[in-house]
């Protein structure tokens, strides 16, 4: 239970990776608030039903207020916040040429102007108490990935935003690190089982150099590590989670 008695938020939690997040969390004794665009009572209920402390809160991350009242809510509720886990996102793959600038607006809204707010409404509260874990959560296509400029561009800005607040707050005893996921296990990512009888999912499986596709659980594994107080020491770093497929 290396997080009994912490608060956490984690941003798109209601299901697939930001709900494994919440989970690996909760079971570590964290206080969880699952935040999400639709209602995260789901995953809220299975964390409870294994003896979890969790609550939902409907907010979307591209809107600044919502952000704030989703901090306001997690103090009110359960008297502080220790650890911010920013996992929102969306894609809106095409090639670059084709790209209509609604889809690169709406990516870079959510996924790196809604992991902009969490971060400063988070450690504006966690500046005042001196400690604070922020875990942004990019992806290995920050590096560039064919058919994603925006999810690229959106992940690369979330890598540059995460090193500056570690900087700019590591002597107020926030930390602030980056998680870059692989080819995880997914309901959206399981849909490639589909595609050309599992030619599309098989692929994909001959990229990864360890031979399957990861688990949520994979990566709440780091957050979990992250949020923890064995884990005061490190800041600025970018942890891939992507079994070897992100060189």
């Amino acid at each position: 239970m290396r997080l009994k008695d912490k608060v956490a938020i984690v941003t798109g939690a209601g299901r697939g990776l930001g709900k494994g997040i919440s989970q690996k969390l909760a079971a570590e004794g964290a206080k969880v608030i699952l935040a999400d665009i639709a209602s995260a009572d789901e995953a809220v209920t299975e964390i409870r039903e294994a003896g979890g402390t969790a609550c939902p809160f409907v907010a979307n991350v591209a809107k600044q207020k919502e952000v704030q009242a989703l901090v306001e809510f997690a103090v009110k509720t359960y008297g502080s916040l220790d650890i911010m886990v920013n996992n929102a996102g969306i894609n809106r793959d095409g090639m670059l040429h084709k790209m209509p600038p609604e889809n690169w607006n709406l990516v870079i809204e959510i996924d790196l102007t809604g992991t902009f707010y969490g971060t400063q409404e988070a450690i504006k509260y966690m500046r005042n108490k001196n400690s604070g874990r922020i875990i942004n959560i990019s992806s290995g296509s920050w590096l560039g990935n064919i058919g994603q400029a925006n999810y690229a561009a959106a992940k690369a800005g979330v890598v540059g935003l995460t090193k500056t607040a570690a900087r700019e707050n590591a002597k107020k005893g926030i930390t602030c690190n980056v998680i870059c996921p692989g080819f995880i296990e997914t309901d959206m990512t399981l849909k490639l089982k589909e595609v050309n009888d599992g030619a599309a999912w098989n692929n994909m499986m001959q990229k990864i150099p360890m031979g399957y596709a990861g688990n949520p659980s994979d990566v709440g594994n780091v957050v979990a590590f992250l949020a923890s107080d064995e884990a005061a020491y490190i800041t600025s770093e970018i942890i891939n989670v992507g079994g070897g497929m992100i060189v």
